[in-house]
Parts: structure tokens; C-alpha cells; sequence
């Protein structure tokens, strides 16, 4: 070997190599990194979608106790075998990064011991708007609301209005997706918006409430429907 090519194997083994391989470590160790951002927010998804089912729907069915207000047990839910694999601080964590404020956790006046509960969307008949906290709507203070839906129904809700399907409630919005106060209510990804007239609806003895989370609830008439002679169409463009 040259004595220049010599020079030039000292210069890149003492200068050009440690360069390199740092380089190569940053570029592993950020990878890593984003893998584990990635695994931890699926994680967290996950965890969001079994509470959301489960606070919701299911519990009764899963032999988890749900206290009529909605309330349940955050000891009793992490054994079940839906939830083992997640902790207490999990639990925190989803509930506080909610952009929709689905999830309210409590303590328990008498055990101190950590509940939380869905703010809406139930379905299980023993929870109850008393129950829940919510607020009667005042149709002065606000006069309509908006639910939101796609193209494959909107035939239907024009022929038979608004249905609570399964659940204990219509939900709807107080205004649309991204305005001030719309956290929750209706998908963004939204065809369809029927605005509800809450005047003339609770003239005619339909009862709407406020959740915690600022969705509009109405349980309907005697059959769960909200009918269309309360409701207004717009196509979303």
C-alpha cells in the first residue's frame, strides 16, 4: 500500500469512521424510538376502543359490575382478561388524552378507590340521564342541534326520523366538527347533517340533554325516534 493510501486509511479509521458509526447509532436508536411512539399510541387506541366498548355496552355481559351511574371499578376492570395486559397509569393516560372527553374517571366518596365511566353512548337500560349528570337543554338558550350521517341512510331518516337504534340516546352536536366548543356528537367524516329543532320537538314533549362532553341527547319518542317533521336536510359538500 502507498504511503498516500496509508494517509488516507489513518485519516478515515481515526476521523471519518467514528463519524459513521455515530451517525449509524443516532439513526438506529431514532428508529427505535418512533417503533416504540408507534406501539405505545396502538396500544393506547386499543386500550381507548375495550373501554369505549365496555363502559358502553358491554360490561353487564363481561361480569363486570357497572353502578347506575355508569361507574366502574378501575381495580376490578384491570384483572378482567380484556384489560391485563394494561396499567392504572394507562388507564389515567387515555382518559386525559381524549380529544373527544369520552372517559370521566372519579374517586369513590366512601372507598377512595379509582371508577371511571363513558360520558355517553350507552346502551345498557340502567343507566339513566339522572345517573350520568346530564343537564336538561333549555330549547330557548338553544334552539337546534345537528346529527351527523352518511349517503346509506339518509333516505331512511327522511321517511322515518331519528333513531336511538340500540342505544339509550340520539346523539348530535351543538354545532359542526371543529367549531368552538364541538369536541363530540357526530363523525367528521360525515355526509350528511340533519339539523334537529329542539323548540319545536320539546314543545311536543321530546326531553334533550347536555353531556359532560357537550354532546345533545335525546332518547326520542315512546318508539325512539326523533320524527321528520322536527328536522332539516343538507347535503355536506
Amino acid at each position: 500500500m502507498s504511503k498516500t493510501a496509508n494517509q488516507v486509511a489513518t485519516i478515515y479509521n481515526k476521523l471519518l469512521f467514528p463519524i459513521f458509526q455515530n451517525m449509524a447509532s443516532n439513526n438506529h436508536q431514532r428508529k427505535g424510538r418512533q417503533r416504540d411512539r408507534h406501539q405505545n399510541a396502538s396500544h393506547d387506541v386499543k386500550l381507548s376502543k375495550l373501554l369505549s366498548f365496555t363502559l358502553r355496552h358491554g360490561a353487564v355481559k363481561q361480569g363486570i359490575t357497572i353502578a347506575a351511574d355508569g361507574y366502574v371499578d378501575v381495580n376490578e376492570l384491570l384483572p378482567h382478561e380484556k384489560f391485563q395486559s394494561f396499567t392504572e397509569q394507562q388507564v389515567r393516560d387515555v382518559v386525559a388524552q381524549n380529544d373527544k372527553q369520552r372517559f370521566e374517571l372519579a374517586e369513590d366518596e366512601e372507598t377512595k378507590k379509582l371508577k371511571i365511566r363513558a360520558t355517553q353512548g350507552h346502551t345498557m337500560s340502567h343507566i339513566g340521564e339522572e345517573a350520568l349528570d346530564l343537564k336538561p337543554v333549555n330549547p330557548d338558550e338553544l334552539p337546534q342541534a345537528i346529527h351527523g350521517t352518511n349517503e346509506g341512510v339518509i333516505e331512511i331518516i327522511k321517511k322515518k326520523g331519528l333513531s336511538r337504534m340500540s342505544r339509550n340516546h340520539i346523539h348530535m352536536a351543538v354545532d359542526l366538527p371543529g367549531e368552538d366548543g364541538v369536541i363530540s356528537g357526530m363523525r367528521q367524516s360525515c355526509s350528511w347533517l340533519v339539523y334537529v329543532d329542539i323548540k319545536e320537538a320539546h314543545k311536543d314533549g321530546l326531553q334533550f340533554f347536555r353531556s359532560k362532553n357537550n354532546v345533545i341527547l335525546c332518547s326520542g319518542n315512546e318508539d325512539g325516534f326523533i320524527k321528520p317533521k322536527y328536522l332539516k336536510f343538507k347535503k355536506r359538500e
